[in-house]
């Protein structure tokens, strides 16, 4: 499998706005609106490609922050923020490791050196389970509405 990574376009962000996940990861679906296209464009979302195909993006800095995390100053550490997505259908395939591998890969390259941070919610056992495959450990928790949220971040 070869990937590549470029920064999105309209017609990626269109693609990806619109992605529908199954409960409980509904959370994660898109309403395929423009004001979520426009976030996409503005905030330089990275795509993943396989041949011609997207299976993911990602994106970094306040763009991968929840909002109710940043009110409570749980991003006030100097960390790169990290946030990523992989397309519904792929998703409980076994690909996840790959994919964030060379999704670090990708940010590290981006960015050397930099400490970095992700959000996850808590009931996403297999996100929760890879990023700590990966040297993340949940640093803070918090909610919004009902649902949980980890801050985990990246150990040397």
């Amino acid at each position: 499998m070869v990937w590549k990574a470029q920064q999105i376009d309209e017609q990626a962000a269109q693609q990806i706005s619109q992605w529908t996940y199954e409960p409980p990861y509904d959370l994660y679906s898109g309403d395929g609106s423009a004001v979520l296209q426009e976030e996409m464009l503005e905030n330089k979302y990275r795509v993943v490609y396989e041949g011609e195909h997207i299976i993911g993006y990602f994106c970094t800095g306040w763009a991968a922050q929840v909002p109710v995390g940043a009110a409570l100053g749980l991003y006030e550490e100097d960390r790169l923020d990290l946030g990523i997505g992989m397309r519904p259908d792929l998703t409980g395939q076994g690909r996840g490791q790959a994919f964030f591998s060379f999704v670090l890969d990708q940010v590290q390259d981006r960015f050397p050196g930099q400490p970095l941070r992700l959000t996850v919610a808590a009931f996403n056992g297999r996100a929760i389970r890879l990023y700590e495959a990966f040297g993340f450990r949940p640093q803070h928790v918090f909610s919004r509405g009902d649902t949980v949220f980890h801050v985990m971040i990246q150990e040397a």
